[in-house]
């Protein structure tokens, strides 16, 4: 690597964590999973957005869309981009990437390489993003930068959330190649998603040759829904509760990747 390229990466700074989770799981819980880990994230220092994705049942159904525009708006030069973003008392902001919802963002090339573009901005000025995304019919993320961050699939012990846990890494391994996924099982101890994990990645890699990696657990606890009434993160109501503990120790996870 010659000077000049070590200068242009000096000044481009720190490389963006983005995290996106896949859920195979019911709205709520996803939507508790992904708003805990976000605020999780935020006390390990520094600022992370959270960006619904989705085109049915997003985070942004929990949260409020408050904000009359959103990423796609701002992609096409109908609004600034801080009309985009909105901040939220657990100490994160919000943005949703097309609040209309009414058709897959690769239908038009060029608003998705603009999507992109809006994307990779708020990706490099927040530092963390994490997404609450599905595979569209084609089996692709909504912008191709998600593939190059960490892909969490978000599971617990049903048989049923495992199968479909599967499938979607199934799905991804179709459209993106051999390559590694997070495993994250919630309502589960550590015993219990231990074994969930191990025989997921057992048959990952026996027939799709498809490498998977622990991401970590979260136990049932009901300081979880209350602190989900009190319109505040489990970790910031409850610090000390068993939840807090396992979503502080999958974000410092995240944070060493």
């Amino acid at each position: 690597m010659d000077q000049a390229e070590g200068l242009r990466r000096m000044l481009a700074g720190p490389k963006p964590r983005i995290v996106t989770l896949l859920s195979a799981l019911g709205t709520a819980e996803k939507n508790a999973m992904l708003t805990n880990l976000t605020a999780s994230l935020v006390h390990l220092g520094g600022d992370a957005v959270l960006v619904d994705a989705r085109r049915n049942n997003g985070v942004g159904m929990l949260l409020g869309r408050t904000r009359k525009h959103d990423m796609l708006d701002a992609a096409r030069q109908r609004c600034a981009l801080e009309e985009v973003i909105q901040p939220l008392q657990e100490g994160f902001s919000f943005v949703s990437m097309d609040s209309r919802q009414t058709a897959s963002v690769h239908d038009d090339a060029a608003d998705n390489n603009r999507l992109s573009n809006v994307f990779s901005v708020l990706a490099k000025r927040f530092g963390t993003m994490v997404v609450d995304a599905e595979l569209d019919d084609e089996d692709r993320l909504p912008v191709a930068a998600m593939a190059a961050g960490e892909i969490v699939i978000h599971i617990n012990t049903s048989a049923e959330s495992i199968k479909a846990g599967y499938c979607l890494i199934k799905r991804l391994n179709a459209n993106l190649g051999r390559r590694s996924f997070g495993v994250l099982v919630t309502h589960a101890d550590e015993a219990q998603a231990q074994l969930v994990y191990a025989n997921l990645a057992k048959t990952a890699s026996r027939y799709l040759a498809v490498p998977l990696h622990f991401m970590g657990s979260i136990p049932a606890d009901d300081h979880l829904g209350r602190a989900t009434r009190l319109g505040r993160s489990v970790i910031d109501a409850f610090p000390m509760a068993l939840a807090s503990v396992a979503f502080r120790r999958i974000a410092g996870q995240l944070g060493l990747s």
